[in-house]
């Protein structure tokens, strides 16, 4: 690697932690009484993310990733709702790769 080229890396690092740092912090209190969202809730909520993402845009009362949660399990059952290891999106888990 080039000097050039770690000096860009390391500005863009500081840049990102610098607007991070702006970022502000929500009071979720109201959120964390009631019902606590376990794995199905995750995987339900992963699934309709794309729409969630779309309803974010127009509306502040929607939400991708539910607050009152359980943690991991909720966080595993988002991931694989969401298609994050790439199972449900392209070839799949049975999915056979074409060789020329």
């Amino acid at each position: 690697m080039t000097k050039n080229r770690i000096s860009l890396y390391i500005i863009l690092l500081f840049c990102l932690l610098l607007t991070a740092s702006c970022a502000h912090k929500e009071v979720v209190d109201a959120c964390l009484k009631g019902h606590t969202y376990g794995f199905w809730g995750g995987l339900w909520h992963g699934i309709i993310a794309p729409f969630d993402f779309i309803g974010m845009l127009f509306r502040k009362d929607v939400t991708m990733y539910a607050q009152n949660n359980n943690g991991c399990w909720y966080a595993f059952g988002f991931l694989i709702g969401s298609g994050g290891w790439g199972i449900i999106g392209g070839k799949g888990i049975f999915g056979k790769s074409k060789r020329c």
